[in-house]
Protein backbone atom coordinates (compact mmCIF):
# COMPACT_ATOMS: atom_id res chain seq x y z
CA UNK A 1 0.00 0.00 0.00
CA UNK A 2 2.75 2.25 0.71
CA UNK A 3 4.12 2.26 -2.78
CA UNK A 4 0.25 3.04 -4.03
CA UNK A 5 0.58 6.24 -2.02
CA UNK A 6 3.85 7.09 -2.75
CA UNK A 7 2.91 6.55 -6.75
CA UNK A 8 -0.35 9.12 -5.81
CA UNK A 9 2.14 11.47 -4.58
CA UNK A 10 4.99 10.85 -7.39
CA UNK A 11 2.36 11.59 -10.02
CA UNK A 12 1.03 14.75 -8.50
CA UNK A 13 4.74 16.35 -8.47
CA UNK A 14 4.85 14.67 -12.36
CA UNK A 15 1.89 16.65 -13.42
CA UNK A 16 3.53 19.98 -11.57
CA UNK A 17 6.76 19.29 -13.38
CA UNK A 18 5.02 19.36 -16.85
CA UNK A 19 5.72 22.51 -17.94
CA UNK A 20 9.35 22.69 -17.32
CA UNK A 21 9.91 19.04 -18.14
CA UNK A 22 8.52 19.50 -21.42
CA UNK A 23 10.63 22.55 -22.17
CA UNK A 24 13.72 20.86 -21.30
CA UNK A 25 13.04 18.22 -23.98
CA UNK A 26 12.61 21.64 -26.56
CA UNK A 27 15.89 22.37 -25.28
CA UNK A 28 17.97 19.16 -25.76
CA UNK A 29 16.50 18.93 -29.52
CA UNK A 30 17.30 22.34 -30.27
CA UNK A 31 21.42 21.58 -29.33
CA UNK A 32 22.69 19.29 -32.21
CA UNK A 33 24.93 16.47 -30.37
CA UNK A 34 26.18 14.28 -33.09
CA UNK A 35 28.52 11.01 -31.22
CA UNK A 36 31.63 12.91 -29.89
CA UNK A 37 30.03 16.26 -30.45
CA UNK A 38 27.46 15.82 -27.07
CA UNK A 39 29.54 18.62 -25.38
CA UNK A 40 27.05 21.22 -25.14
CA UNK A 41 24.14 18.92 -24.33
CA UNK A 42 26.18 17.38 -21.29
CA UNK A 43 26.49 21.25 -20.20
CA UNK A 44 22.65 21.04 -20.28
CA UNK A 45 21.97 18.02 -18.77
CA UNK A 46 24.58 18.79 -15.63
CA UNK A 47 23.07 22.74 -15.01
CA UNK A 48 19.82 20.86 -15.30
CA UNK A 49 20.43 18.27 -13.11
CA UNK A 50 22.45 20.57 -10.23
CA UNK A 51 19.00 22.94 -10.86
CA UNK A 52 16.42 19.89 -10.27
CA UNK A 53 18.19 19.20 -6.64
CA UNK A 54 20.26 16.14 -7.26
CA UNK A 55 22.63 15.11 -4.44
CA UNK A 56 25.44 14.45 -6.49
CA UNK A 57 26.09 15.77 -9.93
CA UNK A 58 29.18 15.08 -11.62
CA UNK A 59 30.90 14.41 -15.38
CA UNK A 60 33.58 12.04 -16.03
CA UNK A 61 36.84 12.10 -17.97
CA UNK A 62 34.94 10.75 -21.17
CA UNK A 63 32.14 13.35 -20.84
CA UNK A 64 29.33 10.87 -19.28
CA UNK A 65 26.95 13.05 -17.28
CA UNK A 66 25.83 10.92 -13.65
CA UNK A 67 23.51 12.17 -10.62
CA UNK A 68 22.19 10.29 -8.20
CA UNK A 69 19.41 10.93 -5.56
CA UNK A 70 19.51 9.26 -2.32
CA UNK A 71 16.45 7.51 -0.37
CA UNK A 72 16.31 8.03 3.47
CA UNK A 73 16.96 4.48 3.66
CA UNK A 74 20.02 2.41 2.09
CA UNK A 75 18.91 0.23 -0.77
CA UNK A 76 20.01 -1.38 -4.46
CA UNK A 77 21.57 1.26 -6.70
CA UNK A 78 19.18 1.57 -10.08
CA UNK A 79 20.71 3.08 -13.13
CA UNK A 80 18.55 4.75 -15.55
CA UNK A 81 20.61 5.10 -18.54
CA UNK A 82 19.97 7.12 -21.96
CA UNK A 83 22.75 7.94 -24.72
CA UNK A 84 22.98 12.52 -25.81
CA UNK A 85 23.90 11.44 -29.13
CA UNK A 86 21.86 11.12 -32.04
CA UNK A 87 22.45 10.71 -35.91
CA UNK A 88 22.70 12.68 -38.02
CA UNK A 89 19.84 14.87 -39.37
CA UNK A 90 20.29 13.64 -42.77
CA UNK A 91 18.79 15.21 -46.21
CA UNK A 92 16.58 18.86 -45.33
CA UNK A 93 14.08 17.68 -47.31
CA UNK A 94 12.85 13.93 -46.14
CA UNK A 95 11.66 16.54 -42.96
CA UNK A 96 8.65 17.42 -44.37
CA UNK A 97 9.05 21.13 -43.48
CA UNK A 98 10.10 20.25 -39.74
CA UNK A 99 13.39 21.98 -38.62
CA UNK A 100 15.11 18.72 -37.42
CA UNK A 101 16.39 20.81 -34.37
CA UNK A 102 13.56 23.20 -34.41
CA UNK A 103 11.58 21.08 -31.60
CA UNK A 104 7.84 22.09 -33.05
CA UNK A 105 4.69 20.91 -31.52
CA UNK A 106 1.58 20.05 -33.67
CA UNK A 107 -1.26 17.70 -33.97
CA UNK A 108 -0.27 14.81 -36.30
CA UNK A 109 -1.39 11.21 -36.78
CA UNK A 110 1.35 9.23 -35.26
CA UNK A 111 1.54 5.60 -34.45
CA UNK A 112 -0.51 4.19 -31.34
CA UNK A 113 1.45 1.42 -29.16
CA UNK A 114 1.62 -1.36 -31.77
CA UNK A 115 1.85 0.12 -34.47
CA UNK A 116 -1.20 -1.09 -36.36
CA UNK A 117 -3.09 1.72 -36.43
CA UNK A 118 -2.57 5.62 -36.32
CA UNK A 119 -4.08 8.53 -33.99
CA UNK A 120 -4.18 12.58 -34.16
CA UNK A 121 -2.57 13.46 -31.22
CA UNK A 122 -0.04 16.46 -29.94
CA UNK A 123 3.65 15.11 -30.81
CA UNK A 124 7.45 16.62 -30.32
CA UNK A 125 9.19 16.97 -33.40
CA UNK A 126 13.29 16.44 -34.35
CA UNK A 127 16.17 14.56 -34.12
CA UNK A 128 16.50 12.95 -30.96
CA UNK A 129 12.61 13.29 -29.73
CA UNK A 130 12.22 9.47 -30.09
CA UNK A 131 16.34 8.46 -29.90
CA UNK A 132 16.92 9.23 -27.35
CA UNK A 133 16.84 12.68 -25.82
CA UNK A 134 13.20 12.65 -24.76
CA UNK A 135 13.46 9.53 -23.13
CA UNK A 136 16.49 10.76 -21.41
CA UNK A 137 14.49 13.84 -19.93
CA UNK A 138 11.83 11.39 -18.49
CA UNK A 139 14.91 9.81 -16.44
CA UNK A 140 15.90 12.70 -15.23
CA UNK A 141 13.06 14.60 -14.23
CA UNK A 142 12.02 10.71 -12.65
CA UNK A 143 15.29 11.64 -10.49
CA UNK A 144 13.72 15.20 -10.02
CA UNK A 145 10.10 13.70 -8.89
CA UNK A 146 12.20 11.63 -6.19
CA UNK A 147 14.28 14.58 -4.99
CA UNK A 148 10.69 16.61 -4.13
CA UNK A 149 9.30 13.57 -2.55
CA UNK A 150 12.69 13.54 -0.22
CA UNK A 151 12.22 17.20 0.52
CA UNK A 152 8.76 16.58 1.67
CA UNK A 153 9.48 13.85 3.89
CA UNK A 154 7.82 10.82 1.77
CA UNK A 155 9.89 8.00 2.14
CA UNK A 156 12.00 5.55 -0.59
CA UNK A 157 15.22 3.35 -0.67
CA UNK A 158 17.88 2.44 -2.69
CA UNK A 159 19.70 5.14 -4.70
CA UNK A 160 18.81 6.67 -8.21
CA UNK A 161 21.58 7.40 -10.71
CA UNK A 162 21.34 8.82 -13.68
CA UNK A 163 23.79 8.28 -16.37
CA UNK A 164 24.12 10.33 -19.59
CA UNK A 165 26.09 8.69 -21.18
CA UNK A 166 28.44 9.39 -24.70
CA UNK A 167 28.79 7.78 -27.52
CA UNK A 168 26.36 5.53 -28.35
CA UNK A 169 25.19 5.75 -31.49
CA UNK A 170 28.29 4.52 -32.70
CA UNK A 171 27.19 1.09 -31.65
CA UNK A 172 30.64 0.09 -29.48
CA UNK A 173 28.90 0.72 -26.13
CA UNK A 174 32.12 3.06 -24.90
CA UNK A 175 30.34 5.44 -22.96
CA UNK A 176 28.56 3.20 -20.61
CA UNK A 177 31.41 0.57 -21.06
CA UNK A 178 33.79 3.98 -19.59
CA UNK A 179 31.33 4.87 -17.00
CA UNK A 180 30.86 1.14 -15.71
CA UNK A 181 34.32 0.59 -16.32
CA UNK A 182 36.02 3.67 -15.04
CA UNK A 183 34.16 6.47 -13.02
CA UNK A 184 31.42 4.32 -11.12
CA UNK A 185 34.05 1.77 -9.43
CA UNK A 186 36.48 5.19 -8.68
CA UNK A 187 33.37 6.32 -6.93
CA UNK A 188 32.67 3.23 -4.76
CA UNK A 189 29.23 3.18 -6.83
CA UNK A 190 27.65 -0.66 -7.80
CA UNK A 191 25.24 -0.90 -10.24
CA UNK A 192 22.57 -3.01 -9.30
CA UNK A 193 20.56 -3.07 -12.02
CA UNK A 194 19.88 -0.33 -14.90
CA UNK A 195 16.82 1.03 -16.99
CA UNK A 196 17.71 1.68 -20.52
CA UNK A 197 15.60 5.04 -22.17
CA UNK A 198 15.67 3.30 -25.82
CA UNK A 199 12.51 3.48 -27.68
CA UNK A 200 10.17 1.37 -26.27
CA UNK A 201 6.60 2.46 -27.13
CA UNK A 202 6.23 2.42 -23.36
CA UNK A 203 6.51 -1.22 -23.33
CA UNK A 204 8.97 -3.43 -20.99
CA UNK A 205 11.96 -4.14 -23.76
CA UNK A 206 13.24 -8.21 -22.55
CA UNK A 207 16.33 -8.35 -24.83
CA UNK A 208 17.86 -7.49 -28.36
CA UNK A 209 20.22 -9.49 -30.60
CA UNK A 210 24.04 -9.05 -30.33
CA UNK A 211 26.06 -7.08 -33.17
CA UNK A 212 29.57 -7.21 -34.15
CA UNK A 213 30.99 -5.60 -37.41
CA UNK A 214 32.95 -8.24 -39.48
CA UNK A 215 35.90 -6.98 -41.40
CA UNK A 216 36.81 -8.63 -44.48
CA UNK A 217 39.68 -7.75 -46.40
CA UNK A 218 39.92 -9.60 -49.85
CA UNK A 219 43.48 -9.38 -52.14
CA UNK A 220 44.26 -9.31 -55.74
CA UNK A 221 47.21 -8.54 -57.46
CA UNK A 222 47.20 -4.82 -59.20
CA UNK A 223 47.97 -4.72 -62.98
CA UNK A 224 47.42 -2.30 -65.86
CA UNK A 225 44.01 -2.29 -66.53
CA UNK A 226 44.56 -3.16 -70.20
CA UNK A 227 45.72 -6.65 -69.57
CA UNK A 228 43.78 -7.87 -66.63
CA UNK A 229 44.73 -11.44 -67.24
CA UNK A 230 48.29 -10.54 -65.39
CA UNK A 231 46.64 -9.57 -62.57
CA UNK A 232 44.13 -10.91 -59.85
CA UNK A 233 41.01 -8.69 -59.90
CA UNK A 234 40.08 -8.06 -55.95
CA UNK A 235 36.82 -6.49 -56.14
CA UNK A 236 35.90 -9.60 -58.70
CA UNK A 237 37.30 -11.93 -55.83
CA UNK A 238 35.07 -10.44 -53.42
CA UNK A 239 32.13 -10.65 -55.60
CA UNK A 240 32.37 -14.66 -55.09
CA UNK A 241 32.81 -14.29 -51.41
CA UNK A 242 29.60 -11.87 -51.18
CA UNK A 243 27.28 -14.45 -53.44
CA UNK A 244 28.63 -17.02 -51.54
CA UNK A 245 28.00 -15.43 -47.71
CA UNK A 246 24.32 -14.88 -49.57
CA UNK A 247 23.69 -18.28 -50.62
CA UNK A 248 25.17 -19.57 -46.90
CA UNK A 249 22.47 -17.06 -44.60
CA UNK A 250 19.49 -18.04 -47.10
CA UNK A 251 20.21 -21.81 -46.40
CA UNK A 252 20.44 -20.94 -42.40
CA UNK A 253 16.74 -22.00 -40.62
CA UNK A 254 17.63 -21.44 -37.20
CA UNK A 255 15.54 -18.66 -35.29
CA UNK A 256 15.24 -17.58 -32.05
CA UNK A 257 10.87 -17.50 -30.72
CA UNK A 258 11.79 -13.99 -28.94
CA UNK A 259 14.71 -12.36 -31.10
CA UNK A 260 14.02 -13.67 -34.70
CA UNK A 261 16.61 -15.22 -37.21
CA UNK A 262 20.27 -14.31 -37.60
CA UNK A 263 21.43 -11.82 -39.76
CA UNK A 264 24.17 -10.09 -41.75
CA UNK A 265 24.05 -7.55 -43.85
CA UNK A 266 26.69 -5.85 -46.44
CA UNK A 267 27.00 -1.87 -45.25
CA UNK A 268 29.90 -0.65 -46.97
CA UNK A 269 32.43 -1.74 -50.10
CA UNK A 270 35.44 -0.58 -51.11
CA UNK A 271 38.57 -1.01 -53.22
CA UNK A 272 42.22 0.01 -53.71
CA UNK A 273 43.37 1.48 -55.85
CA UNK A 274 40.18 2.87 -56.62
CA UNK A 275 41.67 4.77 -60.09
CA UNK A 276 41.12 4.46 -64.08
CA UNK A 277 43.60 1.43 -65.84
CA UNK A 278 44.70 -0.15 -62.70
CA UNK A 279 43.09 -3.28 -61.58
CA UNK A 280 42.46 -3.20 -57.90
CA UNK A 281 44.76 -5.39 -55.48
CA UNK A 282 42.40 -4.54 -52.53
CA UNK A 283 38.57 -4.93 -51.81
CA UNK A 284 37.26 -4.22 -48.08
CA UNK A 285 34.12 -5.03 -47.25
CA UNK A 286 32.24 -4.54 -44.16
CA UNK A 287 29.49 -6.60 -43.03
CA UNK A 288 27.11 -5.99 -40.03
CA UNK A 289 25.98 -9.46 -38.24
CA UNK A 290 23.62 -9.72 -35.84
CA UNK A 291 23.45 -12.68 -33.31
CA UNK A 292 20.77 -14.82 -31.76
CA UNK A 293 21.09 -16.54 -28.71
CA UNK A 294 23.75 -19.66 -29.16
CA UNK A 295 25.84 -17.75 -31.30
CA UNK A 296 29.01 -15.62 -30.11
CA UNK A 297 31.25 -13.69 -31.86
CA UNK A 298 34.52 -15.74 -32.22
CA UNK A 299 31.50 -18.28 -33.30
CA UNK A 300 30.48 -15.52 -36.30
CA UNK A 301 34.26 -14.85 -37.02
CA UNK A 302 34.66 -18.31 -37.86
CA UNK A 303 32.02 -18.82 -39.91
CA UNK A 304 32.50 -16.19 -42.47
CA UNK A 305 36.00 -17.95 -42.29
CA UNK A 306 34.95 -21.06 -43.34
CA UNK A 307 32.89 -19.55 -45.54
CA UNK A 308 36.47 -18.24 -46.90
CA UNK A 309 38.04 -21.13 -46.74
CA UNK A 310 35.70 -22.93 -49.03
CA UNK A 311 36.71 -20.63 -51.83
CA UNK A 312 39.98 -21.12 -51.61
CA UNK A 313 39.72 -24.52 -52.03
CA UNK A 314 37.95 -24.02 -55.13
CA UNK A 315 39.98 -21.03 -56.30
CA UNK A 316 43.90 -20.59 -55.61
CA UNK A 317 44.18 -16.87 -56.06
CA UNK A 318 41.32 -16.59 -53.54
CA UNK A 319 42.94 -14.47 -50.56
CA UNK A 320 40.93 -13.27 -47.70
CA UNK A 321 41.03 -12.05 -43.68
CA UNK A 322 38.32 -11.97 -41.89
CA UNK A 323 38.24 -10.14 -38.37
CA UNK A 324 36.30 -7.93 -36.48
CA UNK A 325 36.26 -4.55 -36.90
CA UNK A 326 37.93 -1.79 -34.75
CA UNK A 327 37.31 1.63 -35.12
CA UNK A 328 39.09 4.75 -33.44
CA UNK A 329 36.27 6.58 -31.29
CA UNK A 330 36.75 10.33 -29.63
CA UNK A 331 35.06 12.04 -26.86
CA UNK A 332 34.32 15.43 -26.83
CA UNK A 333 36.60 15.81 -23.82
CA UNK A 334 39.33 15.14 -25.97
CA UNK A 335 39.38 11.15 -24.58
CA UNK A 336 40.12 8.54 -27.20
CA UNK A 337 40.52 4.85 -27.88
CA UNK A 338 40.38 2.01 -30.30
CA UNK A 339 36.92 0.23 -29.41
CA UNK A 340 36.53 -3.86 -30.82
CA UNK A 341 32.28 -3.31 -32.81
CA UNK A 342 30.84 -6.39 -31.32
CA UNK A 343 28.27 -6.35 -28.71
CA UNK A 344 26.88 -9.62 -27.45
CA UNK A 345 23.06 -11.27 -27.26
CA UNK A 346 21.12 -9.77 -24.36
CA UNK A 347 17.88 -11.01 -22.91
CA UNK A 348 16.32 -11.66 -19.76
CA UNK A 349 12.36 -13.39 -18.75
CA UNK A 350 9.57 -11.48 -18.01
CA UNK A 351 9.97 -13.55 -14.90
CA UNK A 352 13.28 -11.78 -13.45
CA UNK A 353 12.09 -10.47 -9.69
CA UNK A 354 13.47 -7.08 -11.29
CA UNK A 355 10.97 -7.58 -14.23
CA UNK A 356 8.42 -9.04 -12.35
CA UNK A 357 8.96 -5.08 -10.33
CA UNK A 358 9.51 -2.94 -12.85
CA UNK A 359 5.88 -4.24 -14.49
CA UNK A 360 4.10 -3.67 -11.11
CA UNK A 361 5.62 -0.14 -11.01
CA UNK A 362 3.80 0.57 -14.27
CA UNK A 363 0.88 -0.69 -12.85
CA UNK A 364 0.54 1.56 -10.01
CA UNK A 365 1.33 4.70 -12.04
CA UNK A 366 -2.23 3.46 -14.01
CA UNK A 367 0.14 2.08 -17.41
CA UNK A 368 -1.06 -1.06 -18.90
CA UNK A 369 2.37 -3.68 -18.91
CA UNK A 370 3.35 -5.39 -22.40
CA UNK A 371 6.41 -7.16 -23.45
CA UNK A 372 8.85 -6.97 -26.29
CA UNK A 373 12.02 -7.38 -27.97
CA UNK A 374 14.29 -4.25 -29.74
CA UNK A 375 15.25 -5.07 -33.54
CA UNK A 376 18.25 -2.61 -33.05
CA UNK A 377 20.74 -3.09 -30.14
CA UNK A 378 21.62 -0.77 -27.18
CA UNK A 379 23.94 -0.49 -24.59
CA UNK A 380 22.09 -2.91 -22.07
CA UNK A 381 25.13 -5.73 -23.09
CA UNK A 382 27.86 -4.47 -20.75
CA UNK A 383 26.07 -4.03 -17.79
CA UNK A 384 23.41 -7.09 -18.43
CA UNK A 385 26.00 -9.51 -19.54
CA UNK A 386 29.43 -8.31 -18.86
CA UNK A 387 28.60 -6.89 -15.60
CA UNK A 388 25.77 -9.88 -15.04
CA UNK A 389 23.36 -7.41 -13.93
CA UNK A 390 19.67 -7.55 -14.59
CA UNK A 391 18.63 -4.82 -17.08
CA UNK A 392 15.42 -3.55 -18.96
CA UNK A 393 14.57 -0.94 -21.86
CA UNK A 394 11.54 0.88 -21.10
CA UNK A 395 10.84 4.75 -22.95
CA UNK A 396 8.30 6.72 -24.58
CA UNK A 397 10.35 6.91 -28.28
CA UNK A 398 8.77 4.48 -31.40
CA UNK A 399 11.07 2.46 -33.02
CA UNK A 400 9.05 3.61 -36.34
CA UNK A 401 10.79 7.42 -35.82
CA UNK A 402 13.87 6.64 -34.84
CA UNK A 403 16.65 7.44 -37.67
CA UNK A 404 14.37 8.87 -40.01
CA UNK A 405 13.65 12.54 -41.28
CA UNK A 406 10.06 12.02 -39.42
CA UNK A 407 11.54 11.60 -36.03
CA UNK A 408 8.71 12.43 -33.18
CA UNK A 409 7.23 11.48 -29.90
CA UNK A 410 3.90 11.51 -28.79
CA UNK A 411 3.42 13.94 -25.76
CA UNK A 412 0.83 11.64 -24.26
CA UNK A 413 3.11 9.06 -24.25
CA UNK A 414 6.15 11.10 -22.98
CA UNK A 415 4.15 12.76 -19.75
CA UNK A 416 3.17 8.47 -18.98
CA UNK A 417 7.36 7.86 -19.16
CA UNK A 418 8.06 10.28 -16.44
CA UNK A 419 5.75 8.70 -14.15
CA UNK A 420 6.23 4.85 -15.53
CA UNK A 421 10.19 5.24 -14.64
CA UNK A 422 9.63 6.40 -11.04
CA UNK A 423 7.19 3.40 -10.52
CA UNK A 424 9.99 1.69 -11.78
CA UNK A 425 12.02 3.00 -9.33
CA UNK A 426 10.09 2.76 -6.23
CA UNK A 427 9.11 -0.79 -6.74
CA UNK A 428 12.16 -2.34 -8.27
CA UNK A 429 14.35 -0.51 -5.17
CA UNK A 430 11.87 -2.63 -2.65
CA UNK A 431 13.51 -5.76 -3.83
CA UNK A 432 16.10 -7.62 -1.81
CA UNK A 433 19.78 -7.99 -2.85
CA UNK A 434 19.80 -11.03 -4.38
CA UNK A 435 17.41 -10.45 -6.77
CA UNK A 436 19.65 -8.22 -8.57
CA UNK A 437 21.16 -10.98 -10.47
CA UNK A 438 21.27 -11.35 -14.65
Amino acid sequence: MESLNNMDAACEIAAAFDEEFLAFCKALIRTPSLSGEEGAVAGLVERELERLGYDEVFTDDWGNVCGLVHGAEKGPVLMFNGHMDVVTEGDAAEWGGYDPYGAAVDAVEVFERTYERKERTEALHGRGASDMKCGLAAQIYAGAVLAEMKRRGIPWKGTFLLAAVVLEENAEMMGTIKLTEGALPARGIEVDAMVAAEPSSLDLKLGHRGRLELKVTVRGRSCHGSSPWLGVNAVEKAAKLICAVERHFAARTDEDPRLGRPGIALTIIECFPAALCIVPDRCEITYDRRLIPGETVQGAVSELRGIAASLREADPDFDCEVAVNKAMRHSYTGKGEEIESSKEVWIIDEGHPFIRACAEGLRDAGQPVRYGHWAFSTDIPQVAVRMGKPCVGYGAGQEPYIHSGTELIRLDYLRQSLAGNVGIFLRASGLPKDAFTA
